[in-house]
């Protein structure tokens, strides 16, 4: 622990006295053939919950996953974890460089291809950055959450649909939303997470007659490295119902489901994993601004 973070839980332990400690029992999916000879591109898979589903989605079958990062030591990092469970395949690709994804999109093909991959059929938008938030948001901030957590997501989408139809790919589209969408929004982050359910339900309505699914996955905090240092194992956040943090398992877990078979007649939905946050509580978000 740094010294930083020692000062700070030495004052939160003198204001506070020491803070519940809570962990959680998490059930995970039994390796299965639920996804079996699908291939997925999975946007921020690198750490966090887009590795999670990535990990999860290659124990339920699929012949392989995509991750995209924009840091290749992470990338190679993560796919040297993954490969244990299959094919992973790592590419660095900014949301924010809308003109490179086609290019990037045609490259990952022609990898996969030589690993006897033929077809991309599952998309995962799980890319994304918090920030932005009134009253002390930055224009050049604001951009770069909008362009990452919204404009990426919205031209790979039509990138990847429009691949798929052309070639008659029965598959699926995830974007990765959150309880954010549900709240009332004064930062940058929150307006791209609206802008991710309005986009769900278009792309969802207008692709279903060709066989894409399309739907939405909401988790609430989470225990990821955005949110949690990796050094704190205490799962503790009484700001929400839950009680505690979800875990990035929890989450992959409602992937697989709606990716596979079994969430087939599930479109333009988003499944709400908030541990009540953005539901029935707003008490984790701070509105009071601070000037």
């Amino acid at each position: 622990m740094s010294i930083k973070k020692k000062i700070k839980h030495a004052i939160s332990f003198l204001l506070h006295g020491e803070p519940k400690q809570v962990t959680a029992k998490i059930v995970t999916l039994a390796p299965s053939e639920l996804l079996k000879d699908r291939c997925a591109l999975i946007t921020g898979g690198t750490s966090g919950i887009g590795f999670s589903i990535a990990e999860a989605f290659l124990k339920a079958g699929v012949k392989g996953v995509v991750i995209t990062g924009r840091s290749q030591e992470k990338i190679d990092s993560a796919c040297k974890k993954l490969s244990k469970y299959g094919v992973c395949l790592g590419v660095v690709m900014d949301n924010t460089k809308v003109s490179m994804f086609s290019d990037t999109f045609e490259s990952v093909l022609l990898s996969l291809k030589q690993k006897g991959i033929e077809k991309i059929d599952i998309l995962v938008n799980n890319a994304g950055v918090l920030g932005g938030t009134m009253p002390n948001a930055k224009e050049e901030e604001y951009d770069r959450i909008l362009d990452t957590n919204l404009k990426g997501v919205f031209f790979l989408s039509q990138l990847f649909c429009n691949y798929m139809v052309v070639n008659n790919i029965k598959g699926n589209v995830l974007n990765i939303a959150s309880s954010s969408s549900l709240r009332p929004a004064i930062s940058a982050y929150t307006l791209s997470k609206w802008g991710i359910r309005g986009l769900t339900l278009g792309v969802a309505r207008s692709y279903a007659e060709y066989g894409i699914t399309v739907n939405g996955l909401a988790p609430g905090p989470t225990a990821t490295p955005m949110l949690v240092s990796e050094d704190n194992k205490n799962l503790f956040n009484n700001k929400i119902p839950l009680g505690r943090y979800a875990l990035p398992e929890e989450i992959a877990n409602m992937a697989v489901f709606l990716v596979s078979d079994m969430g087939h007649s599930i479109i333009g939905d988003i499944v709400y994993m908030t541990g009540g946050a953005g539901l029935v509580c707003y008490d984790d978000y701070n509105y009071n601004l601070k000037f």
